[in-house]
């Protein structure tokens, strides 16, 4: 599959060596939603996403999966329950591949998606309800 970027001087890159550019958190000012700006390498293959926002004690607040990604620059909406004024929360993202079996050793393997995966990068961010 041909994937086409806007800008012809970045170079595709194999799986193995995409990168997370940029993780941006930003608080809606009703303080109950949070948008998460995120921006990854050129890649030749598409890759999966995992976004997780923990408050201050480690407990999950809210997730979210994108699975084969075609863009490369993404924002999207996160919400959060049981808020606390001046509470402090970290959004973390693992980039990662899965990798590419037949039918038959997909139905002949008992490993859960997370233990196959091959993630090649994380990245997290800080952010308060202030």
């Amino acid at each position: 599959m041909d994937i086409f970027f806007q800008d012809p001087t970045e170079v595709p890159l194999p799986p193995e060596d995409v990168r997370i550019r940029e993780l941006k958190p930003s608080l809606w000012p009703d303080g109950r939603r949070v948008r998460i700006y995120f921006e990854i390498d050129p890649f030749q293959q598409r890759p999966n996403i995992h976004a997780v926002i923990l408050n201050q004690h480690g407990d999950e607040l809210a997730e979210v999966s994108i699975i084969e990604t075609l863009t490369r620059k993404m924002e999207f909406n996160m919400h959060l329950r049981q808020v606390q004024p001046d509470d402090q929360f970290t959004v973390k993202v693992v980039l990662y591949y899965q990798p590419v079996r037949s039918e038959a050793e997909a139905s002949a393997e008992t490993l859960s998606p997370d233990d196959e995966r091959q993630v090649v990068d994380t990245a997290e961010a800080a952010f308060s309800v202030a």
